[in-house]
Protein backbone atom coordinates (compact mmCIF):
# COMPACT_ATOMS: atom_id res chain seq x y z
CA UNK A 1 0.00 0.00 0.00
CA UNK A 2 0.94 3.35 -1.05
CA UNK A 3 1.18 6.24 1.57
CA UNK A 4 0.54 9.84 -0.91
CA UNK A 5 2.31 12.62 0.86
CA UNK A 6 0.37 16.09 -0.36
CA UNK A 7 2.04 19.36 -0.40
CA UNK A 8 -1.15 20.96 0.90
CA UNK A 9 -2.02 17.84 3.98
CA UNK A 10 -1.67 20.96 6.59
CA UNK A 11 -4.83 21.48 8.98
CA UNK A 12 -3.81 25.37 8.05
CA UNK A 13 -4.58 25.06 4.40
CA UNK A 14 -7.90 24.60 3.93
CA UNK A 15 -9.73 24.42 0.24
CA UNK A 16 -6.71 24.19 -1.85
CA UNK A 17 -6.96 20.80 -2.66
CA UNK A 18 -8.26 22.10 -6.04
CA UNK A 19 -4.52 23.95 -6.16
CA UNK A 20 -2.57 20.48 -5.86
CA UNK A 21 -4.88 19.00 -8.65
CA UNK A 22 -3.96 22.45 -10.56
CA UNK A 23 0.27 21.07 -10.23
CA UNK A 24 -0.69 17.89 -11.31
CA UNK A 25 -1.83 18.93 -14.87
CA UNK A 26 0.38 21.61 -15.31
CA UNK A 27 3.11 18.70 -14.33
CA UNK A 28 1.61 16.58 -16.92
CA UNK A 29 1.01 19.45 -19.51
CA UNK A 30 4.95 20.39 -18.85
CA UNK A 31 6.62 17.43 -20.86
CA UNK A 32 5.19 18.09 -24.13
CA UNK A 33 7.34 18.96 -26.91
CA UNK A 34 5.92 20.09 -29.49
CA UNK A 35 5.61 22.90 -30.65
CA UNK A 36 8.19 24.86 -29.37
CA UNK A 37 6.34 27.94 -27.37
CA UNK A 38 7.30 31.41 -25.53
CA UNK A 39 5.61 33.29 -22.28
CA UNK A 40 5.96 36.85 -22.38
CA UNK A 41 4.79 39.72 -20.15
CA UNK A 42 3.25 42.73 -22.37
CA UNK A 43 2.22 44.87 -20.48
CA UNK A 44 1.38 45.68 -16.72
CA UNK A 45 -1.73 43.27 -16.58
CA UNK A 46 -1.01 41.47 -20.27
CA UNK A 47 0.62 38.28 -21.51
CA UNK A 48 1.32 36.48 -24.34
CA UNK A 49 1.33 32.59 -25.36
CA UNK A 50 3.63 32.49 -28.90
CA UNK A 51 3.44 28.56 -30.34
CA UNK A 52 5.55 28.27 -33.53
CA UNK A 53 2.89 26.45 -35.89
CA UNK A 54 4.42 26.68 -39.10
CA UNK A 55 2.22 24.67 -42.08
CA UNK A 56 -0.66 25.02 -40.04
CA UNK A 57 -3.71 27.24 -40.92
CA UNK A 58 -6.21 29.16 -38.86
CA UNK A 59 -8.55 26.21 -39.62
CA UNK A 60 -5.98 23.25 -38.52
CA UNK A 61 -5.84 24.80 -34.62
CA UNK A 62 -8.82 25.41 -32.41
CA UNK A 63 -8.22 26.97 -28.80
CA UNK A 64 -10.78 25.70 -25.94
CA UNK A 65 -10.61 26.99 -22.22
CA UNK A 66 -12.08 24.34 -19.43
CA UNK A 67 -11.45 24.76 -15.86
CA UNK A 68 -8.56 27.05 -15.98
CA UNK A 69 -6.94 24.85 -18.95
CA UNK A 70 -6.25 26.32 -21.58
CA UNK A 71 -5.89 23.82 -24.70
CA UNK A 72 -4.37 24.37 -28.32
CA UNK A 73 -5.27 21.68 -30.84
CA UNK A 74 -3.33 21.50 -34.54
CA UNK A 75 -4.58 18.17 -36.70
CA UNK A 76 -3.60 19.32 -39.93
CA UNK A 77 -5.42 16.97 -43.23
CA UNK A 78 -3.23 14.62 -44.90
CA UNK A 79 -3.10 15.50 -49.01
CA UNK A 80 -3.86 12.47 -50.53
CA UNK A 81 -3.56 14.31 -53.84
CA UNK A 82 -0.14 14.71 -53.79
CA UNK A 83 2.89 12.39 -54.78
CA UNK A 84 5.80 12.82 -52.62
CA UNK A 85 9.65 11.99 -53.42
CA UNK A 86 10.58 12.68 -50.21
CA UNK A 87 8.31 13.80 -47.47
CA UNK A 88 10.76 15.94 -44.48
CA UNK A 89 7.80 17.71 -43.60
CA UNK A 90 5.35 15.65 -41.53
CA UNK A 91 1.79 16.53 -41.12
CA UNK A 92 1.73 16.05 -37.47
CA UNK A 93 -1.32 16.99 -34.95
CA UNK A 94 0.00 18.09 -31.27
CA UNK A 95 -1.77 19.15 -28.00
CA UNK A 96 -0.30 21.64 -25.67
CA UNK A 97 -2.09 22.67 -22.17
CA UNK A 98 -1.31 25.79 -20.28
CA UNK A 99 -2.64 25.82 -16.55
CA UNK A 100 -4.14 29.58 -16.02
CA UNK A 101 -4.56 30.69 -12.75
CA UNK A 102 -7.25 31.96 -11.50
CA UNK A 103 -8.80 35.51 -12.93
CA UNK A 104 -6.47 35.23 -16.22
CA UNK A 105 -8.61 35.65 -19.16
CA UNK A 106 -8.09 35.03 -22.75
CA UNK A 107 -8.48 38.08 -24.59
CA UNK A 108 -7.95 36.76 -28.44
CA UNK A 109 -5.61 34.83 -30.37
CA UNK A 110 -3.79 35.95 -33.85
CA UNK A 111 -1.87 33.67 -36.46
CA UNK A 112 0.49 35.24 -39.07
CA UNK A 113 3.94 33.97 -40.12
CA UNK A 114 3.43 30.74 -38.50
CA UNK A 115 3.60 32.01 -35.34
CA UNK A 116 0.39 31.60 -32.88
CA UNK A 117 -0.20 34.29 -30.24
CA UNK A 118 -3.04 34.10 -27.59
CA UNK A 119 -3.31 36.97 -25.45
CA UNK A 120 -4.22 36.96 -21.86
CA UNK A 121 -4.88 39.53 -19.06
CA UNK A 122 -4.50 39.27 -15.15
CA UNK A 123 -6.57 41.76 -13.79
CA UNK A 124 -4.94 43.25 -10.49
CA UNK A 125 -6.53 41.82 -7.33
CA UNK A 126 -8.65 45.00 -5.33
CA UNK A 127 -7.89 43.78 -1.30
CA UNK A 128 -10.74 42.27 0.08
CA UNK A 129 -11.03 42.84 3.83
CA UNK A 130 -14.56 41.50 5.31
CA UNK A 131 -15.46 41.58 9.22
CA UNK A 132 -17.03 39.02 10.90
CA UNK A 133 -20.18 39.32 13.28
CA UNK A 134 -18.93 36.96 16.34
CA UNK A 135 -22.75 35.67 17.82
CA UNK A 136 -22.66 34.55 21.61
CA UNK A 137 -25.45 32.73 23.44
CA UNK A 138 -25.49 33.53 27.49
CA UNK A 139 -28.00 31.96 29.33
CA UNK A 140 -30.55 32.06 26.41
CA UNK A 141 -29.88 35.62 25.15
CA UNK A 142 -28.15 36.24 22.01
CA UNK A 143 -25.66 39.29 21.54
CA UNK A 144 -23.97 39.55 18.44
CA UNK A 145 -20.87 41.86 18.19
CA UNK A 146 -21.12 44.00 15.35
CA UNK A 147 -18.40 45.99 13.15
CA UNK A 148 -18.13 48.35 16.00
CA UNK A 149 -17.82 45.77 18.86
CA UNK A 150 -20.79 47.16 20.49
CA UNK A 151 -23.28 44.85 20.91
CA UNK A 152 -26.79 44.84 19.90
CA UNK A 153 -29.35 42.61 21.88
CA UNK A 154 -31.90 40.17 20.22
CA UNK A 155 -33.44 36.89 21.45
Amino acid sequence: MTTRVSLFSSPLLLGFDHMERLIERATKAGSEGYPPYNIEQISEDGLRITLAVAGFSAGDLSITLEDNQLQIRGKQADDKERVYLHRGIAARQFQRSFVLAEGIEVTGAELGNGLLHILLRRPRPEPQVRNIAITTTDGGRTDTLGVTGRTSGGQ
